[in-house]
């Protein structure tokens, strides 16, 4: 284990794939009261941006409009669509401690920010992807469902 793999996988308060486990179509589709996101929409924001920032490096983000930013519906159209949700931020999870391996890649420019390194840009998606990790353990232990 690394520190980028205790940040985006393992550690802090919870790994992440228990965060999700057991969770049924209407658990990550509810809304308790006043709470503007599902754990749908929330784990889909997180999962975007990992994958957008990796992908395309994190100043593209400053293009998606904000409407777009969560999915209009609470939830997933199937469960099929939820477990490929899941998969695809634990890949992009995954691969973002593989390449934070790379000493060179971490300190490559970011593209889009020149002054900054791609580790500025893994700092930036730890600390945003824990954040959206806590509203959905937080949804959880509101709907009673965090063991």
């Amino acid at each position: 284990m690394n520190d980028w793999d205790d940040l985006l996988l393992t550690g802090g308060f919870a790994v992440r794939e228990s965060i999700f486990a057991g969770l049924t179509l209407e658990q990550v589709t509810a809304r308790p009261q006043d709470v503007p996101h599902s754990i749908y929409q929330e784990l889909w924001h997180a999962a975007m941006v990992l994958k957008i920032s990796l992908d395309e490096g994190r100043a593209v983000l400053e293009h998606w409009p904000y409407a777009h930013h969560f999915p209009p519906d609470p939830s997933p159209a199937s469960q099929a669509e939820w477990d490929d949700l899941v998969a695809l931020f634990m890949l992009y999870s995954r691969r973002a401690v593989t390449q934070a391996k790379d000493e060179r890649w971490l300190t490559a420019p970011e593209p889009g920010y020149p002054h900054t390194q791609w580790r500025d840009g893994l700092e930036f998606l730890a600390v945003h992807t824990a954040y959206h990790l806590g509203k959905i353990v937080s949804l959880r232990q509101v709907m009673h469902i965090w063991p």
